[in-house]
């Protein structure tokens, strides 16, 4: 009894190749991602300080204010 080989095509590895890369380029995307919300999970939540309003002059101010 024999068995018979067959050469793969071109087709076939031209098929491989680019569900091989697709294959690592989904792979390395979800890892990032999953590692990214792993991250800020386990992270203590970021103390905020309160905003500060930035200064705003009143209508009768030009800014026009000398600082030594």
């Amino acid at each position: 009894m024999s068995t018979v080989g067959t050469s793969l095509s071109p087709e076939f590895w031209e098929r491989f190749a680019v569900l091989l890369v697709s294959a690592v380029g989904l792979t390395c995307v979800l890892t990032a991602a999953f590692d990214r919300l792993a991250a800020r999970l386990t992270r203590p939540p970021a103390r905020r300080s309160p905003s500060r309003t930035p200064y705003r002059p009143e209508r009768g101010d030009r800014g026009l204010s000398v600082h030594f």
